[in-house]
């Protein structure tokens, strides 16, 4: 009892009222709703506004908004009940409601609700594409026909040990393919070791590679293992393969054709037995052509080789990679997000990512950083992004200001008000126009939206 007066009296002190809202403060990422025995609102949290995108000075007095929290005698939802929510701006947010409801000891005389983002999202969205349509396979992330077709090429070339030479731009995930490959390999148990042969210089890259004997060169104290040695019984992956100088070509070859290398300084050869797999973003035939490649290397290299496209050339992978690298800055926290605004999305799905999935991830992760509250808008993009989507001069589908008009006219209107309508999902705006996803994207791209 004693206790209980201590603690109203330090409440009347320092103010019921600012002593509530400091504890809805110290819940970052969770709304707190309070409503009266009428169930109207008496207090909104700012949480509350960024969560649903209705203002506080539109909601308190008033009813909650629909969907919002549920006391009412009927149809009390279950503690921490998982509810999908809709928003002011008609998109949704998936919650988990926490309520405690006051009573006279006859009446109820009002509530309090904890209203918290749900991270994993109890239900999938009615516009979330099927998990059947996609294909996940070590990291690599696809429904685009053609990127299926290079997932069992892996498969297949994984049950031997044929080396691989994987082509392809800067960001497009030769290291994932080389990664897969090794596992899905009887090396799979065994290591699996990446180097980047443009990061070293080629005396520095010789030892990293094939290790060093004692006293090989100053500061050659003790003998050293090398990357070759490292990699013994798994797969070796070389980036940037086409960096390699005319020497350590050589010496990559006898290590191909012999199974055995010597270290620096050494006289003994060591047998070795490695998978490689050889990346880059060059074509080695050109290379060979100017010079610069040994022709024999480039066999030995491409027996399999596989070509990974650019993002720009999988246009059907561009939200789901959203979505994909969405759930998983989600999953590490703290910030949790439910989706992308229109505008945004389209911005997204307009770009020409020459940096690929790598700037695709980091730009999702760029987003995750700078702003707050469950909707990535347009001003939570980088610059580039949003610069371009705003330059009334721009030139182009991809660089169309916000609500330009287009030649095409109708057609165009009618894309945009599905996006509009639609969040900005390709899936739901092409549902709700009749036709398929990929018809969808070839009218966006005629009509330049």
């Amino acid at each position: 009892m004693e206790q209980e007066l201590e603690l109203q009296g330090w409440l009347r002190r320092n103010g019921v009222d600012a002593t509530f809202r400091a504890l809805a403060a110290l819940l970052p990422g969770a709304a707190v709703v309070v409503t009266d025995a009428s169930r109207r609102v008496l207090y909104w949290s700012p949480e509350a506004e960024r969560l649903f995108g209705h203002p506080a000075s539109s909601v308190v007095g008033r009813g909650c908004p629909s969907g919002v929290v549920c006391d009412d005698d009927a149809g009390v939802r279950p503690f921490g009940a998982a509810v999908r929510v809709p928003r002011a701006d008609g998109s949704s947010v998936y919650i988990r409601q926490y309520s405690t409801v006051f009573s006279d000891g006859q009446a109820p005389t009002g509530a309090i609700h904890v209203l918290v983002l749900d991270a994993a999202g109890h239900a999938p969205p009615p516009t979330a594409i099927a998990k059947t349509d996609v294909t996940e396979f070590h990291g690599l992330v696809t429904r685009d026909p053609g990127m299926i077709q290079i997932i069992q090429v892996i498969r297949n070339v994984a049950e031997t040990d044929a080396s691989v030479l994987v082509r392809g731009e800067s960001g497009t995930g030769k290291e994932l393919v080389a990664r897969a490959i090794h596992l899905e390999s009887r090396r799979r148990g065994g290591p699996f070791v990446a180097v980047n042969c443009a990061a070293f210089t080629p005396t520095l890259l010789e030892s990293e590679l094939f290790g060093h004997a004692k006293g090989a060169f100053t500061g050659a104290v003790a003998a050293r293992k090398g990357i070759f040695a490292q990699a013994d019984g798994g797969t070796l992956f070389l980036d940037e393969v086409a960096e390699l100088s005319a020497e350590l070509q050589a010496k990559l070859l006898r290590v191909l054709q012999e199974r055995e290398y010597v270290p620096v300084g050494g006289t003994e050869p060591v047998a070795v037995d490695v998978r490689v797999v050889a990346a880059t973003h060059r074509a080695l035939r050109e290379e060979v052509r100017a010079g610069r490649f040994r022709e024999d290397l480039m066999f030995r290299l491409r027996v399999v080789p596989i070509f990974l496209p650019s993002l720009r050339q999988r246009p059907l992978d561009i939200d789901l990679l959203l979505r994909h690298f969405t759930e998983a800055f989600n999953r590490a926290g703290p910030r949790v997000v439910a989706g992308f605004s229109a505008e945004a999305m389209r911005a997204l799905l307009d770009h020409s990512w020459h940096g690929n999935v790598r700037e695709l991830r980091n730009v999702v992760e760029y987003a995750f950083a700078v702003g707050r509250g469950p909707t990535i808008g347009l001003d939570e993009l980088p610059p580039e992004l949003r610069e371009k989507r705003r330059e009334p001069g721009a030139q182009g589908p991809g660089a169309l200001a916000i609500g330009a008009t287009t030649p095409v006219g109708a057609e165009a209107d009618r894309i945009r008000g599905a996006l509009e309508e639609a969040g900005g999902d390709l899936d739901r705006a092409a549902a709700m126009l009749g036709v398929s996803r990929t018809t969808f994207w070839r009218m966006r791209k005629r009509a330049g939206v």
